[in-house]
C-alpha cells in the first residue's frame, strides 16, 4: 500500500533514485496505490548531469510493494521495498531505458508490457 508521504525507491535509469509520493491517481478520494497504480512524486534525491533532477514532480507506475498482495491462484506474494518505474505523462512509457530488480507479472495485465519487457526477472 503506497500512501502520499510514502517514501519510495525510483528502480529505472532516469536518474532518479528517491521520490515522495503525493497524490494516488484514479479517483478524487483514493488513499492508496498497490502494483500497477500511477501516483505522482517528487524527487528527493536525483543523479547529477541526468535527464530528472530533484524537487521535479513526475508520475510514476508502483512495480514492488512491501504490503503482501493475493493472486487469484491463492499464493502470496510481497517484495523487501517500495519501488516505482517514472513514466511519461503523456504515453505512459518509461522514462528510463533499463528497469533495475524483479518485476510482477500483473503489470503487463494492466499495460505496461514495456516495463515488463525491461525488467531483468519478472516474478
Amino acid at each position: 500500500m503506497i500512501q502520499p508521504q510514502t517514501i519510495v525507491k525510483i528502480t529505472d535509469n532516469s536518474g532518479a533514485k528517491v521520490g515522495r509520493v503525493f497524490k494516488v491517481l484514479g479517483g478524487s478520494r483514493r488513499r492508496y496505490a498497490r502494483i500497477g497504480d500511477l501516483v505522482v512524486l517528487s524527487v528527493q534525491v536525483a543523479e547529477p548531469k541526468k535527464a530528472v533532477k530533484k524537487k521535479e514532480v513526475v508520475r510514476a507506475v508502483v512495480v514492488r510493494q512491501c504490503q503482501p498482495w493475493r493472486r487469484p491462484d491463492g499464493s502470496y506474494l510481497r517484495f523487501d521495498d517500495n519501488a516505482v518505474v517514472l513514466v511519461n505523462k503523456e504515453n505512459g512509457e518509461p522514462l528510463g531505458g533499463r528497469v533495475f530488480g524483479p518485476i510482477p507479472r500483473e503489470l503487463a495485465d494492466r499495460g505496461y508490457q514495456k516495463i515488463v519487457s525491461l525488467a531483468p526477472e519478472t516474478v
